[in-house]
């Protein structure tokens, strides 16, 4: 958990960061890092910057510019300590962190001809499986199929998640859902297709072993968040009554509640939010104690954007990110160019760009109605 995970031999001279400002372009926000003549850019999880830009604004950005982004460890850590900034973590701190620090880091890849991949140890895969996922609740059965088989057909994904409960609760009618659509995706989509199940903590654990077992039955891949995610007895009660891997992290914060989870066996599957846990560098920690217990570190993606992107390349570098990735699909995402990847899932498939930093470029139309957010 203590060790760096940034290389800071990729640049021999020092590379002071000149400035790094929020912009907004339409329904998107991005993070923009300038040193040297380069730009290092994040999309900034527009959603959740929506109503946190008054803390990237205060309380993030003014810590990072003068720095060395070779430090960025150092300073990283330095702006969660500065003016008690850690009494203001959760997930808006977060995200904004984040943002700042993929900014930095793609400015550090374009500084040193290096991909993301490459500034945490070396590109392990350059292709990547991925999964798609529902976000649909409340429809029937039958049309939680047919939107399964659009979104699979689209990318060739070999494997797929969908929503179970009620969000936070369960009724009469999900749970009626839930026994219902859980057999019936494994007939529909046959026994080579991958399954997940996310309940997004809307169930108890007696309901949540009944669901669980039935999962089993149809041998589903694992079983996400099945009680409230701060529940850690009850998902662990959870997890040592099944043989189904427990999933959890989405909404986890803590470097070290993640070594709590992963040391007691809490969940099989660890599931840091690239975004909502504060960006790469703390993921790939996760990652590697989650790996050295034997277990995948597969992350979680929030909202749209380059989330699918940040992923890739986070599973591009890991030693074990899982045998499947998360993947939003182009009509969700934020317009790049890129010249080694088509950044689209081909026969379930994505290829993880090769070049500088995030390897793609903002189009211009983006740059053009951009308009620096300040207060």
């Amino acid at each position: 958990m203590r060790e760096s995970v940034l290389r800071t031999d990729v640049l021999r001279e020092p590379l002071k960061i000149e400035s790094l400002e929020l912009l907004r372009s339409g329904r998107f926000f991005l993070v923009r890092a300038r040193a040297e003549g380069l730009e290092g850019i994040s999309e900034a999880h527009s959603t959740v910057m929506r109503a946190a830009w008054p803390i990237f604004t205060q309380k993030v950005a003014p810590h990072f510019a003068g720095r060395d982004a070779r430090d960025l460890e150092r300073v990283f850590h330095a702006a969660y300590l500065a003016n008690s900034n850690y009494k203001w973590q959760g997930l808006p701190f977060w995200v904004c962190m984040a943002a700042a620090e993929i900014a930095i880091l793609d400015l550090l890849g374009k500084a040193s001809g290096k991909p993301l991949g490459e500034l945490f140890g070396k590109v392990r895969r350059r292709r990547v499986a991925v999964y798609r996922a529902s976000g649909n609740r409340g429809n029937s059965p039958a049309a939680e199929i047919e939107y399964l088989r659009k979104i699979t057909e689209e990318t060739g994904a070999r494997a797929i998640k969908f929503r179970l409960g009620a969000r936070m609760r369960y009724d009469d009618a999900s749970t009626k859902r839930d026994l219902e659509l859980i057999p019936l995706v494994r007939k529909t989509f046959g026994p080579q297709m991958t399954l997940y199940a996310d309940a997004n903590g809307s169930y108890d654990v007696p309901m949540a072993l009944r669901i669980g077992r039935l999962m089993e039955e149809h041998r589903f891949a694992f079983f996400e968040e099945p009680v409230p995610f701060d529940y850690y007895d009850e998902t662990k009660a959870v997890a040592d009554a099944l043989d189904i891997p427990i999933a959890l992290g989405e909404e986890e914060m803590s470097l070290r509640n993640f070594r709590r989870i992963i040391e007691t066996g809490t969940a099989q599957v660890i599931q840091p939010d690239l975004m909502y846990g504060g960006g790469l560098m703390r993921a790939v920690k996760v990652a590697r104690m989650a790996n050295a217990a034997g277990l995948p570190c597969t992350p979680h993606i929030s909202g749209g954007g380059l989330g699918y992107l940040y992923v890739a390349h986070f599973a591009s570098c890991v030693e074990d990110p899982g045998p499947h990735q998360e993947y939003k699909g182009s009509g969700e995402t934020f317009p790049v160019q890129c010249p080694t990847s088509t950044l689209k899932s081909e026969n379930g498939m994505l290829t993880v760009p090769s070049g500088p930093g995030l390897g793609v470029t903002v189009e211009g139309a983006v740059w053009k109605r951009a308009a620096v957010v300040s207060g």
